[in-house]
């Protein structure tokens, strides 16, 4: 196992989507949180300001850099202005970015991905950088992994290109296997059950959502949009957020 040791113990990831939500993770005992927006659309880029209030709670947060739903192969226009957000952010003080892009044959696009690495080390060499779940749709997330030190990424998140991490243990230890210096991150579907299988692929983190629906945000008027259904959006789970933390203590 190459990604987590013992004098590394695993950390704790929580994807939040509001200054709340990373004050929860925070206080319920979470190492980092990663921002986003659009959490049932897979996250996108969040607002300057949101950067700015989840940056002032004090946790370490790391940013999604994602311009739109949908796959990960961008034109030069989308490219750019994911540049552009790389750059606010990264001045907005965030521990680390989260990005990604691949080829239309399902390779890692390293073009876009040097360039993005390269904006954000530019303006400060110790941001971290995340591949997210664009590697569970290379068309080989193992030999994919393996590029990404050359890449300079700190990091990157899977599910071992299954529907969920569980599902997708055995690929994650591979890829663990595969990533030399970089540093696997289970993510996608997770609750805190299923941390102990997680921690023995030899993943050097455990990233979930830990979210439940919002008391009274439902609604049953005139639809906002076609993927409006009326449902409650989600807020940060306390609860959740501690029982993955004492799933990863019982785990060390």
């Amino acid at each position: 196992m190459t990604s987590a040791t013992l004098d590394s113990p695993v950390s704790l990831e929580i994807a939040v989507t509001s200054p709340a939500g990373a004050v929860v993770a925070r206080d319920g005992g979470a190492d980092r949180v990663e921002l986003c927006v659009g959490l049932e659309l897979g996250g996108l880029t969040p607002s300057q300001g949101l950067v700015e209030a989840a940056v002032a709670t004090g946790i370490p947060v790391h940013a999604l850099v994602r311009c739109r739903p949908g796959g990960f192969v961008y034109d030069a226009d989308e490219v750019e202005l994911m540049d552009r957000e790389l750059e606010a952010i990264v001045r907005s003080g965030v521990a680390g970015v989260v990005v990604g892009a691949l080829g239309a044959d399902g390779s890692l696009d390293h073009d876009v991905l040097r360039r993005f690495v390269g904006t954000a080390r530019a303006l400060r060499n110790d941001v971290e950088v995340t591949l997210h779940r664009a590697i569970d749709h290379a068309a080989d997330p193992v030999a994919a992994v393996a590029l990404l030190a050359d890449l300079g990424f700190t990091r990157v998140l899977t599910s071992g290109a299954a529907p969920t991490a569980l599902t997708g243990a055995a690929t994650i230890a591979r890829m663990v296997s595969a990533a030399g210096p970089v540093q696997v991150m289970a993510g996608a579907g997770v609750i805190p059950a299923d941390v102990p299988a997680l921690v023995a692929t030899g993943a050097a983190a455990v990233h979930l959502s830990a979210k439940r629906p919002a008391a009274d945000s439902a609604h049953a008027g005139v639809p906002m949009g076609g993927a409006d259904d009326g449902s409650a959006h989600f807020v940060t789970d306390s609860d959740a957020v501690r029982a993955a933390r004492a799933a990863l203590s019982a785990s060390a």
